[in-house]
């Protein structure tokens, strides 16, 4: 799953108006239309509503009856990633009615695919959300030593994760297969890329974009019932 990434040419901050423009240029509903990316019917099988804002399998953070969902396609090792961790929260936290779902896409190595597995494994300890805020908060450089010490500095029981990822390995992969697939479906070309509500916006946004982005989302929605 590794992928040669410029960070240069994928992760350029974006002005207000770029991601506004990001925002009216890629709706997307999910399931129903064509998507960016692999021919209609591919990207119509893995890119349903169902599957990329509401697979069971992934834990929600932010408030999960919200009304607005945002999908974060996400890899620890990523720099924008944690940089915009906090924003994204503030975003979520002062809106109070998003549902948060964050998406394992490991392709920056090994050592990601080894984090994800690991922070996925925790959600049959509930707690994954504790995992993800743990690993994605790390400045360092990640070995499989340090994504131990973090978990277990984060109340993650490691000796029962290591059980946990033993016997869940089919069911933990096969999340990462999932993501991956959609996250290839909609084009995004790295991390961190987002769905917000039925929009497509890859790259990286401030806390006011997110607003933004969540309010175009939400007014988009209503108009369509």
């Amino acid at each position: 799953m590794t992928k040669s990434i410029d960070p240069a040419r994928l992760h350029r901050p974006r002005s207000r108006r770029e991601t506004l423009g990001l925002l009216g240029a890629s709706a997307v509903v999910l399931g129903m239309e064509s998507a960016p990316g692999p021919a209609h019917g591919q990207a119509g099988d893995v890119l349903t509503e169902a599957l990329v804002l509401r697979d069971p399998e992934i834990p929600v953070a932010g408030n999960p009856a919200g009304d607005i969902t945002i999908v974060e396609y996400f890899d620890y090792q990523c720099p924008y990633c944690r940089k915009l961790e906090p924003e994204l929260r503030q975003a979520v936290q002062d809106d109070g009615k998003v549902r948060l779902v964050l998406k394992d896409w490991p392709i920056l190595g090994p050592v990601s695919v080894t984090a994800a597995r690991m922070a996925l494994a925790s959600k049959y300890q509930d707690k994954f959300v504790q995992a993800h805020d743990a690993l994605i908060g790390v400045n360092s450089k990640l070995t499989e030593a340090r994504i131990r010490e973090v978990l277990a500095g984060a109340g993650i029981d490691v000796d029962r994760l290591d059980r946990d990822l033993a016997a869940n390995a089919t069911a933990i992969d096969a999340i990462l297969a999932r993501n991956n697939d959609q996250a290839t479906a909609f084009d995004f070309r790295g991390t961190p890329s987002f769905i917000v509500g039925k929009f497509r916006v890859p790259g990286v946004l401030t806390m006011a974009q997110f607003g933004q982005a969540i309010a175009d989302a939400r007014k988009a929605a209503a108009v369509k019932k």
